[in-house]
């Protein structure tokens, strides 16, 4: 099966490029921006080699994991193209669920449940499955916004700072090219929610109701500090806020996010 949008995506004039192997889908975007293109484009692959994700680790995706990145150029500032992720997050969410309905008939009980972790990750059983990473560069005609989503959908790394799991290990049998014509669509509703950041307010609703963690004990690494509390909400900006053992309300704007026990120990 190649790679192809959806029904919604393709009505909706967003375009393709497919590729059999590259190095990053985000980096062809980011080229492809700077040769000219203005999108809405997706870049997809099956088997990255050289992405890079948060604090630049690597971000690989072995042969049958999908990697995608959708470029668009927006007349935005880059404070409100950040807030994008969370409709990538609640995309990638609604797409995982479409493609899920066989397993969750045949598991019951035993279905995957999916999350949205802060910022912008999707967990299956508290398990690290979909990474999306956001970059942005001033071109002509306004801010190119490159929004790349990884699923582990055959395979999963190891040693991770979250434990990582694949769709096949949770037992959903899809191929990248299913997922992705499922996320093409999905993308189209949570982009036209989102609106160039005029409803943020909706995703922030949507993006909460879905979310990992909230109300228990978290602690974040910063790169120079590690603040713990409790997980209260997101603000009007997408920042996390946490509460502190004295009561006190702490935006964070970006860190490593660690829930449960391991919080309570400083996520050692």
């Amino acid at each position: 099966m190649a790679f192809a949008l959806g029904p919604r995506a393709s009505a909706a004039g967003y375009r393709l490029a497919a590729f059999e192997r590259t190095g990053s889908t985000n980096s062809e975007a980011i080229e492809h921006a700077r040769a000219g293109e203005r999108g809405p484009m997706w870049f997809v692959t099956s088997e990255q080699t050289a992405g890079r994700g948060r604090r630049q680790r690597a971000w690989i995706a072995p042969r049958g994991n999908l990697a995608a990145s959708i470029l668009e150029v927006m007349d935005v500032a880059p404070a409100v193209a950040a807030t994008l992720g969370f409709a990538a997050g609640l995309a990638e969410e609604a797409a995982l669920e479409k493609v899920s309905l066989e397993a969750a008939l045949r598991l019951g009980e035993g279905r995957p449940r999916y999350a949205l972790k802060w910022p912008n990750d999707v967990l299956a059983g508290g398990k690290k499955l979909v990474g999306i990473g956001l970059e942005a560069e001033a071109v002509g005609g306004g801010l190119a916004v490159v929004v790349g989503i990884g699923t582990n959908v055959v395979a999963a790394p190891e040693g991770t700072p979250t434990p990582a799991v694949s769709l096949a290990a949770l037992g959903v049998q899809i191929s990248a090219e299913e997922l992705f014509m499922a996320l093409s669509d999905t993308w189209v509703e949570f982009r036209g929610i989102w609106d160039n950041g005029r409803g943020f307010a909706e995703i922030r609703r949507l993006w909460l109701e879905r979310a990992a963690g909230l109300g228990e004990k978290v602690a974040i690494h910063t790169g120079t500090m590690t603040l713990e509390g409790v997980f209260d909400t997101i603000d009007d900006t997408g920042c996390l806020i946490v509460r502190t053992a004295e009561g006190r309300l702490v935006p964070v704007a970006a860190g490593e996010v660690f829930f449960g026990p391991v919080a309570s120990v400083g996520a050692a």
